[in-house]
């Protein structure tokens, strides 16, 4: 296809005779550029020349030329202007604004060998400021605490009621199925050890200790974490985005008393209940997997049950899920009303939520098993 004015470069010899001479003419504007089908041939010739040493220059021919051609030029001539150039006074303006904009440059990092500390110090302060406003947030906690109980009859209930349903009820199936299912694997290859030995009648002592001391309570608030915990999260932080916390506080409505207390009582009292379920879909589990696999009968696992765990081991798994369940709301919490009022902090601060959740569940875990080592065998 052929248009008027294509863009067109001629190289001769310069008047002077002492070297080439670089003649453009026709129109060098984008459209033109790609509809005349020699875009690639002129970037070749401009290339070659870009190697070709001094040459004179001359665009007062070109009818006319936008950012995209002054820039051909521009990268052929090595970022700068050449020695001998002629240009239209139109043209001036245009290659004035591009050898401004060559002359910025973007800051580089500093790069040193201490650089490992600066990163270092750095994460210290991020998480001494994370570790006073959550000692901040747990007095405050304290507070609400001492005045809910002297009036009762002014708390929240209405919220802790709501979020005991929607932190403990709604989360019953999937603690149900990730527990019976691990009961099944955990008992299945306990059975596939222990055949070797004989000891098939020990199945009932490793489940038990360990689904109720250990995993039940894990499970539990591991799963309770990545569902309820970032919900928390996610709800504050929407309440951030929307200006709500903001309004609350012109009215005078407390955001612990009224957010932060009904979310960690509720998680209290539900997590220790989740615990029981988790622990009895996991045993139920573990029996119906010991039934097919080493031929105990669920009647035999009931009975051979209670011997097995010994009390303590229920009131330590208890203990637990409601210790997970007040830490995983103040956490969710806490980062829930650090969240900046735009979405990609909501969305940065959810997850980091779930993950120090679940860091601090299993720390909490470490330090009940070392506090309760002699207990409960």
């Amino acid at each position: 296809m052929q248009i008027d004015n294509a863009p067109i470069l001629t190289i001769q010899k310069s008047a002077s005779g002492a070297g080439q001479s670089v003649m453009a003419s026709g129109v060098w504007q984008v459209h033109a550029l790609t509809a005349s089908g020699k875009l690639k041939g002129i970037n070749r010739s401009l290339a070659a020349l870009k190697k070709g040493g001094t040459l004179e220059w001359d665009l007062t021919e070109v009818d006319s030329i936008d950012h995209i051609g002054a820039q051909m030029f521009w990268n052929a001539w090595g970022k700068k202007r050449p020695a001998q150039l002629k240009l239209d006074p139109r043209q001036e303006e245009l290659f004035a604004r591009i050898e401004k904009a060559t002359e910025i440059s973007m800051p580089r990092p500093r790069t040193s060998a201490l650089n490992w500390i600066i990163v270092l110090g750095q994460g210290l302060l991020t998480f001494f400021e994370h570790l006073h406003g959550f000692v901040e947030l747990i007095g405050r906690l304290v507070q609400d605490l001492g005045r809910f109980v002297r009036r009762p009859n002014t708390g929240p209930w209405r919220e802790i009621s709501a979020n005991i349903y929607h932190s403990g009820f709604q989360a019953l199936g999937i603690t149900a199925l990730v527990g019976f299912l691990i009961g099944v694997v955990l008992s299945y290859l306990s059975a596939q050890q222990l055949r070797q030995f004989g000891g098939d009648v020990y199945l009932v002592d490793i489940l038990g200790m360990a689904v109720i001391r250990e995993l039940g309570p894990l499970l539990a608030a591991i799963l309770v974490a990545g569902r309820s915990g970032s919900s928390i999260t996610a709800q504050l932080g929407v309440m951030r985005v929307n200006e709500e916390l903001d309004a609350m506080l012109v009215m005078g409505i407390s955001h612990g008393y009224r957010l932060i207390m009904p979310k960690v009582i509720a998680l209290g009292i539900a997590m220790p209940l989740l615990v029981v379920w988790t622990d009895a879909m996991a045993l139920l589990g573990g029996a119906a997997s010991a039934k097919l696999e080493l031929g105990l009968s669920f009647r035999y696992f009931l009975q051979k049950l209670p011997d097995a765990v010994p009390m303590a081991n229920y009131t330590i798994g208890l203990l637990k899920g409601m210790t997970f369940g007040m830490l995983i709301a103040l956490v969710s919490c806490h980062f829930g009303l650090r969240i900046k009022p735009n979405t990609e902090s909501l969305g940065r601060g959810t997850t980091t939520s779930v993950v120090t959740s679940i860091t601090v569940v299993i720390l909490a875990d470490a330090v009940f098993a070392i506090i309760f080592s002699g207990v409960g065998f």
